[in-house]
């Protein structure tokens, strides 16, 4: 029998590993600590290269909103879309505490770009592509939603062998900066799909970085080694 692809490009399982966490989400030594480590480069890497005051962002995948109310705390006018019930429940309680406003929306990135195309002067999706089943539906979307000299950025998780090593056995069952079973090898993304899924969405890719963990300082900091965790930067030319 032919199986019949899910049109709102979901992994229910993967869904359900953040509905699970979702009124952890805002715990800074919690089960999400590992995103509040990164949310300053994260922040950083997206500052140094595109303007935020007053802007339009969106913010693929916002999760409980960490990076969206980073985002906005930095003057920018924040769309967070995610289709987790509970982890926006968590980002509009959290709204309300910090004073960040944010518009948080249920709804899938593709049918957003169907909506509103060439909406946002930047797009950000960030640790998204290695959860989802068709990873370039989303890039391609992405690339719809931004407008003519806007940005995109992508972060996500590199597949080869040090990537297995790194970001399961050691993230996950060594270090425990995640969950077990946070992450599932077969669905990381080379840099090199991530650039022609990019260049196929029409957009130029400026910059890759790597992310890496030093265990010993326990800090993140950012690199050119992308073996493992990575970061993209890409633009929407004004004309081809």
């Amino acid at each position: 029998m032919k199986q019949v692809e899910d049109p709102l490009n979901l992994d229910e399982r993967e869904l359900d590993k953040f509905e699970r966490v979702a009124d952890r989400w805002w715990d800074r030594n919690g089960v999400l600590k590992s995103l509040h480590d990164i949310n300053p480069l994260r922040l950083g890497y997206i500052r140094e290269r595109t303007r935020l005051r007053g802007v339009r962002v969106l913010d693929v995948g916002c999760g409980g909103g960490i990076l969206s109310e980073a985002l906005a705390a930095e003057g920018a006018r924040v769309t967070g879309i995610d289709m987790g019930e509970a982890p926006l429940m968590a980002a509009r309680r959290h709204m309300v505490l910090s004073g960040h406003a944010v518009d948080y929306r249920r709804t899938t990135v593709e049918a957003l770009a169907d909506a509103a195309p060439a909406a946002f002067d930047v797009v950000t999706c960030m640790e998204l592509l290695e959860h989802v089943p068709r990873p370039a539906s989303i890039v391609a979307a992405c690339g719809r939603l931004v407008r003519p000299g806007g940005d995109v950025f992508f972060a996500t998780i590199n597949r080869n062998l040090k990537s297995f090593v790194f970001a399961i056995v050691g993230a996950e069952y060594v270090l425990r900066l995640l969950e077990r079973g946070s992450h599932s090898f077969r669905m990381f993304v080379r840099p090199g799909e991530l650039t022609q899924w990019a260049e196929s969405a029409g957009l130029d890719v400026r910059n890759v970085a790597g992310l890496q963990y030093n265990p010993f300082s326990r800090r993140y900091f950012l690199n050119n080694n992308t073996r493992v965790n990575y970061l993209m930067h890409a633009r929407r030319p004004h004309r081809r």
